[in-house]
């Protein structure tokens, strides 16, 4: 799945708002109608996700930003940050329109987001691996497609009803402790990196937390 996050050169957004518009689109796609039975997107998207789960997250501004509009995905918008979830496909057929974008490169620093709301759930990331923007992007999105999986059928409907609405922010040691615990105690999810990129394989890199 490719992922296109809109960071403006001129007042870009703020990066947990980035990221909580990231892992919303990502969820988003995957419970659309489209992908669903006899859904236009469902061929492309049952193949993806009968095969082994991967996203990539690019940026894109101004012209490139509204091209990518064109490609066959979901947009959200989260406190003025936007980013959109493309259907997936194998990687040799990516659309050219998104291939030319680039993955790297541009960095947001990590803000102090606002008060988590607890209506919604709660993207915890782990601050002590130091990912990059697309990186931590990419993580959220497994995490939130992870936390749907999670939530009974009436959960997932009022969150959808709420537009995937989700809180992201990076969690210290000491907090990622007690994240860990309700991991364990079964109250939140885990996404654990196959580390084909910048952390070790096997690395616990968001904790999910179901909003109430």
């Amino acid at each position: 799945m490719q992922m296109v996050l809109h960071i403006p050169k001129v007042d870009p957004p703020r990066r947990s708002s980035l990221l909580a518009a990231a892992a919303a689109s990502a969820v988003a796609l995957c419970l659309d109608e489209r992908v669903g039975p006899e859904g236009e997107w469902e061929e492309r998207y049952l193949a993806w996700k009968r095969a082994r789960i991967r996203k990539v997250a690019r940026r894109a501004r101004g012209a490139h930003w509204l091209v990518a509009q064109e490609v066959d995905g979901v947009t959200v918008d989260i406190d003025g940050a936007q980013a959109r979830a493309f259907v997936p496909g194998p990687v040799g057929s990516i659309d050219p329109r998104i291939k030319r974008l680039q993955i790297g490169g541009t960095e947001l620093p990590v803000d102090e987001p606002d008060d988590p709301d607890p209506e919604v759930p709660m993207l915890w990331v782990n601050a002590e691996l130091g990912m990059t923007v697309g990186k931590a992007a990419a993580q959220v999105g497994h995490a939130s497609m992870l936390l749907a999986g999670a939530l009974s059928v009436e959960q997932a409907y009022i969150w959808a009803e709420r537009g995937f609405r989700c809180g992201v922010a990076e969690a210290d040691p000491g907090h990622w402790t007690r994240l860990r615990k309700q991991v364990a105690e079964g109250s939140a999810v885990a996404v654990r990196d196959a580390g084909f990129t910048e952390v070790a394989p096997g690395s616990m890199t968001v904790i999910a937390v179901p909003g109430r």
